[in-house]
């Protein structure tokens, strides 16, 4: 360290410096350096009080820095150097070799770093970053790991450098005194500037002359000249996206509000949105501009890789909606867990076409089977409802209470799988499956069909609303027949509202205790269907010995025949089962159901023949049919 090296065929010296980030186990260990012409190689400049040498332009070609290979593109003066060592016996060997080196991500060449004079924002300068830093815990960080991350960068981030060398932008108005070769930039010329560029916009800068911005006898602050050049870098494009909260929102009075209630992108802008908008933010006002920032991540193919048109993996979202809708993507989006990366493909998105058949196959049997229903003059009040109703009721307000505060989180992965498994299981699987029978035979106005209809009803406007984020389309057509359709879309409906007074813990343990022996009791009658001892439940009888005293109560509570219609089969009875099936909450025996099957509901009764009037129907159905 500090010992110096004499340049092969150049009158220079080196000085032979330590860095931790040459290694043994890259390269050969001693490696030169160069300043001017990478970010460690600065880094390392600065701590040794190296001169920083950049002996090439913008073109990559080589400056008068460079000696003799002046006017020469880098790639090019290779092989005179190359000659150059060889002709003066410093070249030991020569060969090609493959290795990391950094490109061009847009036009895929390979580039070179140059140490530049830029423009920069101190971000510790009036204690910036420990204030950026400060106003980060205030904000909600969706997902909340989102707060670790954009804490590391602002911690560890250098200085912005927020000037950019392109043709166009918007400007930097600096200006640049041609007679001492000073920079500034003057408050008294920047507020010309802007009255120009208010009335013209940014083109201003380019298009007129330097005077036309200069106050009346301006002269250099350090030498009193009076020759000007414009300064003719543009600014960092994150200066303009990062002060949207107030270029964009402050000024419109239907916008107004600040901070902005969130920020919405994806992770990468930790790193950039996020940041710059925080900054500016905190520099300009002490408050970072948003309340909440939600982050999401990429989509990409079935085997995890980015979508690029060059690999032909790209899926667009017209060729999906053209092959399975818009509520079909729109449903796929909802079901992903978009906190981290997403694959899909076309297999993936056919899953969703299964999920969208559910929920319409449930808003189907709703909406048919309340299409006589009036909610204005048929309402069963909660109090004299039937019991398993009341239990549906808890279920459809449940479901209320847990979508909103899952769309309140943003977490619409879990309404996804809210309202499936209420479609699926609380519906489809056991309400709706248990009820069939009594919307089907019972007389159209009694009250316990009605009482059903009720819940029906609710659940169907409920999911409707609770779907219109999801589904918009689909919800829409569901809408269109509702009876108590108000507005022209389903959009300007209120969001359905928690009713507590249907929460009931006790009611709800009990009911759960009974669908846990159901599907005891759904096992035995499947394996009775395997071995074809029954064709249909409704074939059956079962008997149940329940494990516990407290289950055989609930079950004695109830009317045998109700008990059976829970389980979906034509007789029920409490009793004692020697050999039968085993449950986890009691033995189960499936027995022949007695006496003759009921060309109605189809249940099999002792006393089917006996009413002279309708010999096929059991006496319920006779009864109705007597009424009808």
């Amino acid at each position: 360290e500090y010992k110096k090296a004499k340049h092969p065929f150049m009158n220079r010296e080196s000085l032979i410096v330590l860095a931790d980030y040459v290694t043994l186990e890259d390269g050969t260990g001693c490696v030169h350096t160069a300043p001017g012409h990478g970010a460690e190689d600065y880094q390392t400049g600065l701590r040794y009080n190296l001169p920083i040498l950049s002996p090439v332009n913008h073109e990559g070609v080589f400056t008068e820095e460079a000696g003799k290979y002046k006017g020469l593109h880098i790639w090019k003066a290779n092989k005179m150097i190359i000659n150059d060592l060889k002709e003066s016996g410093h070249l030991i060997a020569q060969a090609d070799i493959r290795h990391s080196y950094p490109h061009c991500w847009r036009c895929k060449n390979p580039v070179i770093f140059r140490a530049t004079e830029q423009w920069f924002i101190s971000v510790d300068k009036n204690d910036l970053r420990d204030k950026a830093l400060e106003e980060i815990k205030k904000v909600k960080w969706i997902p909340d790991w989102g707060e670790n991350r954009i804490t590391a960068m602002v911690q560890d981030r250098p200085d912005w450098c927020i000037s950019r060398q392109r043709a166009w932008g918007i400007p930097i108005p600096a200006l640049y005194c041609e007679d001492c070769g000073e920079t500034f930039l003057d408050p008294n010329v920047l507020e010309n500037v802007i009255e120009i560029v208010e009335k013209e916009g940014t083109n201003a800068w380019y298009e007129r002359p330097v005077e036309d911005f200069l106050p009346e006898g301006y002269k250099c602050p350090k030498c009193g000249g009076t020759h000007f050049k414009k300064e003719e870098d543009i600014l960092d494009v994150w200066i303009d996206s990062g002060s949207s909260w107030d270029a964009v929102v402050n000024v419109r009075d239907d916008l107004k509000k600040y901070p902005v209630d969130m920020y919405l992108e994806g992770t990468d802008q930790h790193r950039g949105w996020f940041q710059s908008s925080l900054f500016l933010s905190v520099a300009k006002n002490g408050i970072a501009p948003y309340e909440t920032v939600l982050t999401h991540g990429f989509i990409k193919d079935k085997d995890g890789k980015k979508m690029s048109k060059s690999l032909g993996n790209v899926i667009s979202p017209f060729d999906v909606i053209d092959k399975y809708g818009a509520d079909i993507l729109r449903l796929w989006v909802a079901s992903s867990d978009y906190r981290g990366d997403i694959r899909v493909s076309f297999d993936i998105l056919k899953q969703q076409t299964e999920v969208y058949r559910k929920y319409r196959n449930t808003i189907r049997f709703l909406l048919g089977n309340t299409s006589d229903f009036n909610p204005e003059t048929d309402i069963v009040p909660y109090e004299e409802m039937e019991e398993l109703d009341k239990w549906a009721m808890m279920k459809v307000h449940q479901l209320i209470e847990k979508v909103t505060e899952a769309y309140e989180k943003y977490e619409f992965f879990r309404v996804h799988h809210l309202i499936n498994n209420f479609c699926t299981l609380e519906m489809s699987s056991i309400y709706l499956d248990i009820i069939k029978d009594r919307i089907y035979t019972e007389l159209p106005k009694s009250k316990l069909r009605r009482s059903a209809q009720t819940v029906m009803y609710e659940a169907l406007v409920a999911l409707t609303k609770l779907m219109v984020p999801l589904l918009a389309f689909t919800t829409e057509e569901i809408y269109s027949y509702l009876p108590t359709k108000k507005y022209e879309t389903v959009q300007l409906e209120k969001w359905p509202e928690v009713n507590k007074k249907y929460f009931d813990e006790e009611l709800e343990e009990k009911w759960n205790k009974i669908f846990q022996l159901r599907e005891d009791i759904t096992k035995a009658l499947e394996e009775k269907r395997r071995e074809k001892f029954i064709g249909h439940p409704l074939d059956a009888k079962i008997i149940v010995e329940p494990k516990s005293e407290e289950l055989k109560e609930i079950l004695n509570s109830y009317d045998p025949y109700f008990v059976a219609d829970l389980f979906i089969t034509s007789q029920f009875e409490l009793g004692t089962v020697d050999e039968g099936y085993e449950g986890e909450y009691a033995k189960v025996k499936v027995v022949k159901a007695e006496g003759k099957k009921c060309e109605r509901c189809w249940k099999i009764h002792p006393k089917v023949g006996e009413n002279e009037k309708y010999p096929d129907a059991c006496p319920r159905c006779a009864n109705v049919l007597e009424q009808l």
